[in-house]
């Protein structure tokens, strides 16, 4: 009996260390996410503006804000923000405008 607790502990304990991400994993998920958004953005001069934000896999999002300048005339090159967020399943992003939380 204590074979066999002694074997299922050390099985869990290789599950969940071969679970977990290596900072490598982290930075290039992190890059793809930036590219991704950036490339979204309808923000000129745009850049990420903040750390990814990582939702929990069950929501499977990383959600970025993206600063820049918007391009309509109209807007006269004011600065804007918007909400990126990255779809990790699908590698596809999702951009909204998002002043008015900043206070603008």
């Amino acid at each position: 009996m204590k074979t066999y607790l002694t074997l299922l502990l050390a099985l869990g304990g290789f599950t969940t260390h071969a679970m977990a991400s290596t900072d490598q994993a982290w930075a290039e998920h992190d890059k793809r996410v930036a590219s991704t958004c950036l490339k979204a953005t309808t923000l000129k001069q745009a850049r990420v503006a903040s750390a990814p934000a990582e939702f929990e896999d069950r929501v499977g999002y990383t959600a970025v804000l993206i600063q820049g300048r918007y391009p309509q005339a109209h807007m006269k090159n004011q600065p804007g923000a918007e909400l990126c967020l990255y779809q990790k399943q699908s590698r596809k992003a999702f951009v909204t405008p998002w002043d008015s939380v900043q206070g603008k």
